[in-house]
């Protein structure tokens, strides 16, 4: 059920590079309205210090400084007026996908196995319930599962924002999941050794 004035997050700009968040994008677009190139060169430094903290996994790589600048780059747009520290004329690359091969396999669940078949049956079934308190309950229950599912399967995300996308996509928009309002049970990450420890034989 849509109710008019709240902010759906599929009613949203569609992030560049979504793995850093909102309001990672939303500095970025602060920097670029900064007046002076030194204001948007601090500004750039900073957002660059919070994208590291939101992927350390990048610190594996050496060249993950030129990496996060890529980013940067890309999530301006072109538009960041600043002295780039690194070479940035490349970072388009990044965004460029291959052709994709045709797996002969290949089935419309396969690309959200993490979620499984059950999930996919709730999804069908929440398009067609009407409003109401037992359609509440199946999306407070899909929701959740869908979070787990994807701490499980270690995608490297369990971000609210994945979850109400998806949730919103496999319904053709029916359900709009409300982030400001819904509270999610709490959800350990699941490490991804987890369950191969104590397989070994001695």
């Amino acid at each position: 059920m849509e109710i008019k004035g709240l902010d759906y997050n599929t009613q949203r700009e569609k992030l560049i590079m979504p793995e850093y968040g909102r309001e990672i994008q939303k500095m970025v677009d602060l920097a670029i309205s900064l007046p002076t190139k030194e204001e948007r060169m601090k500004c750039a430094q900073a957002i660059i210090h919070q994208m590291e903290n939101k992927t350390p996994q990048l610190r594996d790589s050496s060249d993950y400084q030129q990496t996060l600048w890529d980013h940067l780059y890309l999530m301006s747009q072109k538009q960041l007026d600043i002295d780039w520290p690194f070479d940035v004329t490349s970072a388009e690359k990044i965004l460029s996908k291959p052709q994709p091969m045709q797996h002969p396999t290949a089935s419309p669940q396969s690309r959200v196995r993490h979620y499984g078949r059950l999930m996919m049956e709730m999804f069908e079934k929440l398009k067609t319930m009407p409003a109401g308190d037992e359609r509440d309950e199946l999306v407070r229950i899909t929701a959740n599962q869908m979070k787990r599912d994807l701490a499980a399967w270690g995608h490297g995300s369990m971000d609210d924002e994945k979850v109400a996308d998806d949730l919103a996509r496999f319904t053709d928009g029916k359900i709009q999941l409300d982030l400001q309002a819904f509270r999610f049970e709490r959800v350990a990450p699941v490490a991804q050794n987890e369950g191969k420890k104590g397989k070994r034989k001695k």
